[in-house]
């Protein structure tokens, strides 16, 4: 059995007809509105031979669809990406940015999350660029220039009220993941050092460095310390150095994901925001946490 997920862009009507002509199309059973007017869902016996074809149809609407299989989609750990993101800011771009690098370091960050350079070397590169920044403007960067995601805080409540751990692994800097995690609710966080020189950075960043493989290695830490397996896991990220742990989690979403990225994964979330992971798992809106 597969349940098909339709979830619309937050300021967009999910209209009914669309839901149930689709149905209808599909043979599938009964419409459950996880969310009305923004979330609904049905079971079907197979995954349909269009099912892309209806995919790009329903994006030009600005909705989303996942076809998934029905048993098991509720997960019992959540690994997730930090930058553009749990955030919707690369702390890097914006740390360039402050050091008036910003264009030079944007161009690297989206080749290298596009997958056309090497990570670690890319993240090196950068990094050298903020040589001699005080190490103050980290914590200005927190409290001028990012913002959260919308959807977090209700994705980590509603997993954690419901028994699951949530851990954030992030390719970008400890300084911004701890504060992070801290203000979403997760229980442990996982991302490369900054290294300084007393009150600047040094233009170092501390090794190993936590790039793709890293992702997977913590996805298999952290679930055989739970005593879970790779599919009680729902994964989360845009670039292509979280493809590995997203390829490897039960359900691995591609949220707002560069479009090399997005082709590559089967779940793709372009227009819902964070509470989506919650309508693919089955959630419906009157369950989610405050």
């Amino acid at each position: 059995m597969y349940t098909s997920t339709l979830i619309t862009a937050p300021q967009t009507i999910l209209e009914t007809p669309l839901v149930e002509n689709l149905r209808n199309a599909w043979g599938g059973g009964a419409v459950r509105w996880l969310s009305e007017n923004h979330a609904a869902e049905f079971d079907m016996p197979a995954v349909p031979d269009n099912r892309w074809a209806v995919w790009q149809d329903l994006q030009n609407m600005f909705v989303d669809l996942v076809v998934q299989p029905t048993l098991g989609r509720r997960k019992k750990m959540l690994l997730a990406d930090m930058d553009s993101t749990m955030i919707e800011q690369e702390c890097i771009d914006e740390l360039a940015d402050m050091a008036g690098v910003g264009d030079r370091v944007k161009v690297i960050t989206a080749r290298a999350m596009n997958g056309e350079l090497d990570f670690d070397s890319a993240l090196s590169e950068r990094v050298g660029l903020l040589t001699g920044l005080p190490v103050t403007i980290i914590d200005q960067v927190l409290h001028e220039r990012i913002t959260y995601m919308p959807g977090g805080k209700k994705l980590l409540a509603t997993m954690k009220a419901h028994g699951s751990y949530a851990a954030l692994v992030s390719g970008g800097f400890t300084s911004f993941t701890e504060k992070v995690a801290a203000h979403l609710g997760f229980d442990e966080n996982h991302a490369n050092t900054l290294l300084t020189d007393g009150e600047h950075l040094s233009g170092k960043v501390g090794l190993p460095i936590l790039g793709k493989q890293a992702k997977v290695d913590a996805l298999e830490r952290i679930t055989k310390k739970l005593g879970i397996s790779d599919a009680d896991v729902i994964a989360v990220g845009d670039g292509a150095n979280d493809l590995g742990m997203l390829h490897r989690a039960g359900t691995g979403v591609a949220l707002h994901a560069k479009p090399s990225v997005a082709a590559q994964c089967d779940v793709r979330i372009n227009h819902g925001d964070l509470s989506a992971l919650l309508y693919i798992q089955g959630y419906y809106q009157a369950e989610f946490a405050a």
